[in-house]
């Protein structure tokens, strides 16, 4: 019999889950130049598109059916275009449509993808991110997905990491978060540098628009992590506060480095801390306190504010991040169960500090390098082979150009009609206030 009160608590997080796309098509929208800003935008809302519909005709057979082998990969034909889960049937005891599930799942797909994209902004070919896209979500995430996700019940037959490792990751560090930064680290390899990467400044042109979509991704990450409780319990609630309080605990970890470190706390580290704490906390937000989880966020925000300065060092444009956010957040997110890890959490297990065993550190630690070698050494398979034949990156004079305008042949403001009725002089006040601090002028050319 159907549970209506778990159902609407999954269908409403689907729905917050599927909200955090395009709120994460305004965060990397904001954070790259304004020549670049619908190409970006359009790398998620493409992602959106196409994997909703893969999902449907075969994804969620590769995730949830029966195991084909090893706990690798689920059987594709089993349920190909959702044969025989319209009727009302659940997916356990508790009541859950198993339509509801789909959805669910669907959206955690969809922005795993989108977020691979913020490695290559500025430089990537739109057609060849979507076959990209397609490729990847097929050989890569839904795979992951099984051996994440897809625990066994009754006479089915999961994913190797969830039932043969017993890794615990409740809401997608390793699927999710590690997946994509490996992925966007193999990406970016694959493409290069930007133009002028590490000799010209390349500021976010809009904060505004980045700060919004942080908090789109706050506010949807409550469907994300609390809503994988799959019902509206103890679970779900002790999640939502861990949430809560490791996002603000990373932002503020991050807001600290930048002051000690630079002198000054940008609006710019207090959306990207917010970022770094909803993913170091998403694997571990069932198993631990919600004090541990205030040592996991704050430990994160620094690590990943120290972690975004490294591509300079090592030379590999990472435009936005993803590697210095996803990847080492979820790593330590996904390890940091092994350490804090408290039995009167739901997750119920013991850790290093709390029990004193160390069972499950190596257990997250296989899970998480397991997923981190298989994203990666993939991703730079695929990528290669799309930029030898169809090519991936634009051309240097496109990039140039600007990618919108070369790519889309539109742009993201048209500036040029605000002058076409009169004088484009500024008011003599604007004139005087802009020579008087030309730091302004500079800033606003150069984003």
């Amino acid at each position: 019999m159907v549970n209506t009160g778990d159902t609407a608590w999954i269908l409403v997080s689907a729905a917050l889950v599927m909200l955090m796309t395009p709120g994460l098509a305004l965060f990397y929208g904001g954070m790259v130049r304004a020549k670049s800003v619908l190409n970006m935008m359009m790398m998620s809302f493409g992602a959106l598109a196409l994997i909703s519909v893969l999902w449907v005709l075969y994804g969620y057979s590769m995730a949830f059916g029966d195991d084909v082998g090893l706990g690798l990969l689920g059987d594709p034909a089993q349920f190909f275009g959702l044969a025989g889960l319209m009727e009302d049937v659940t997916t356990d005891d508790g009541g859950l449509p198993a339509m509801a599930f789909v959805g669910f799942q669907a959206v955690f797909a969809v922005i795993t993808v989108a977020l691979v994209s913020g490695a290559v902004a500025d430089r990537a070919r739109f057609g060849a991110w979507m076959v990209f896209a397609g490729i990847w979500a097929t050989v890569v995430y839904f795979p992951v997905a099984h051996w994440v996700f897809d625990f066994s019940l009754d006479e089915h037959v999961g994913g190797w990491i969830a039932n043969d490792l017993a890794a615990i990751d409740f809401a997608g560090g390793t699927a999710v978060h590690i997946n994509a930064g490996a992925a966007g680290l193999a990406l970016a390899l694959v493409l290069g540098k930007r133009r002028g990467f590490g000799r010209e400044a390349m500021r976010p042109h809009n904060l505004p628009l980045v700060m919004i979509g942080a908090g789109l991704l706050w506010f949807g990450w409550f469907g994300f992590n609390a809503g994988s409780a799959l019902a509206a319990n103890n679970t779900a609630a002790v999640v939502w506060v861990n949430t809560l309080v490791a996002t603000g605990a990373a932002t503020l970890g991050w807001l600290l480095v930048e002051r000690i470190r630079d002198g000054h706390s940008t609006s710019l580290g207090a959306a990207s801390g917010v970022v770094a704490g909803l993913v170091a906390i998403t694997p571990a937000c069932s198993a631990v306190s919600p004090i541990g989880a205030i040592v996991i966020g704050l430990i994160a925000g620094a690590l990943c504010a120290l972690a975004v300065g490294l591509k300079y060092t090592f030379g590999v444009d990472d435009s936005l991040d993803v590697v210095g956010v996803h990847l080492v957040g979820g790593l330590w997110g996904t390890i940091a169960i092994g350490f804090l890890a408290d039995p009167d959490a739901p997750a119920g297990v013991e850790s290093l500090f709390f029990g004193g065993s160390a069972a499950q550190l190596w257990r997250q630690v296989v899970g998480a390098v397991a997923v981190l070698v298989f994203s990666f050494v993939l991703t730079l398979i695929i990528g290669t082979v799309l930029q030898k034949t169809m090519g991936f990156r634009i051309s240097e004079e496109d990039e140039v150009t600007g990618i919108d305008t070369a790519v889309h042949a539109e742009s993201g403001y048209d500036l040029a009609a605000l002058g076409s009725s009169g004088s484009t002089a500024p008011p003599a006040g604007r004139a005087r206030a802009t020579a008087q601090d030309p730091a302004r002028t500079t800033e606003r050319t150069l984003a």
